[in-house]
């Protein structure tokens, strides 16, 4: 039988094939060339008895191939996301009126984090052109880069602009972040500049703070930011998800003179909370821009609503209240 001859083969017979597969295996590595970034299997090593992996503690030191390979520096979030911002800060953008500055609407950015398992996730949200948007998605793909999500954050803009989410799991994070090189240099994405100082707020950001139940921040451009994360332990398949990782509600404020304000929002809700936080939204006036996923195997399965609005801060920040408390989420720490 068959079966039977394989059996008296001796096992010396196959050393010399092991041995030329293992060199093939190792020439990579010996060369100093980063492997192409693949999907790794379910039930890695390093899950707890629940079959889940937990991220890690890093520090920007951990990922300085990373930062080569994108060509700019990043920072840490939570001591767990190595997170680099890209704003489309080489775009005029306007949406029902509005000049929209890129930290209210047009900031790219990915996050990288890594696990006890010895292996990276990839997760970021992207903006490009509708002219750049395919050859984008070409790249990515080159480079077993996933799409989970192509949408919208705003109405009614010129030009036309188009936001991409971004997913990748793989042990090789310097190869995905020269996959990430290669597709943003399709896109007018500028490079990096340096920090500037924080800027006056012509906006009433106490009253704004009180009324959402936030404390919020100022970015570079002057943007008045308010987060908030889930509740609950998110999941991507196996991996434990750190808090705020694709799971965030955001109100952002731009400020327009007199106390007024132009805000993009996004909130993340579960299925059960989406017609409450709709009709919330509504009813504060915001105009609704998006229902959709920004993932593909997360539990509980999320969903977001991007929506508009403009009117004095305070009283938009109040109108929106009803929006964040039909939501299980906290504010999110710094």
């Amino acid at each position: 039988m068959a079966g039977d001859r394989q059996q008296e083969i001796p096992s010396e017979a196959g050393t010399p094939r092991r041995r030329v597969l293992a060199a093939a295996a190792l020439a990579p590595m010996l060369l100093g060339a980063a492997a192409p970034a693949r999907a790794l299997p379910f039930g890695a090593a390093g899950a707890d008895s629940s079959g889940l992996v937990k991220p890690v503690h890093t520090a920007l030191s951990d990922w300085r191939g990373v930062a080569r390979a994108l060509g700019r520096t990043g920072d840490m979030k939570r001591k767990v996301m190595y997170h680099t911002g890209l704003p489309r800060r080489d775009l005029l953008v306007v949406s029902r009126g509005v000049v929209v500055k890129p930290a209210l609407a047009l900031g790219s950015h990915v996050s990288f984090v890594r696990y006890a398992d010895g292996s990276t996730l990839l997760m970021g949200d992207v903006v490009v052109t509708e002219e750049e948007l395919q050859d984008f998605i070409d790249v990515l793909h080159e480079h077993r880069i996933e799409q989970t999500a192509i949408h919208k954050h705003l109405l009614s803009q010129t030009p036309d602009i188009w936001w991409v989410h971004v997913h990748a799991h793989s042990h090789h994070p310097v190869a995905l972040a020269r996959g990430l090189r290669a597709a943003f240099d399709r896109t007018g994405t500028p490079p990096a500049l340096p920090s500037m100082p924080e800027q006056p707020v012509d906006l009433d950001t106490r009253g704004i703070d009180a009324a959402l139940g936030v404390k919020g921040s100022v970015d570079d451009d002057g943007i008045y930011k308010c987060i908030f994360v889930r509740r609950e332990t998110i999941t991507d398949g196996h991996l434990v998800l750190p808090p705020g990782l694709g799971s965030t509600s955001a109100f952002n404020f731009q400020a327009l003179g007199g106390g007024r304000a132009a805000v993009s929002g996004d909130c993340a809700m579960i299925a059960k909370e989406v017609k409450d936080v709709l009709v919330a939204l509504r009813g504060a006036g915001a105009a609704l821009v998006e229902l959709h996923n920004h993932g593909l195997t997360d539990k509980p399965h999320l969903f977001f609503t991007h929506f508009w609005a403009v009117g004095d801060g305070v009283r938009l920040a109040r109108a929106l209240r009803p929006a964040v408390d039909a939501t299980n989420v906290v504010p999110a720490a710094g």
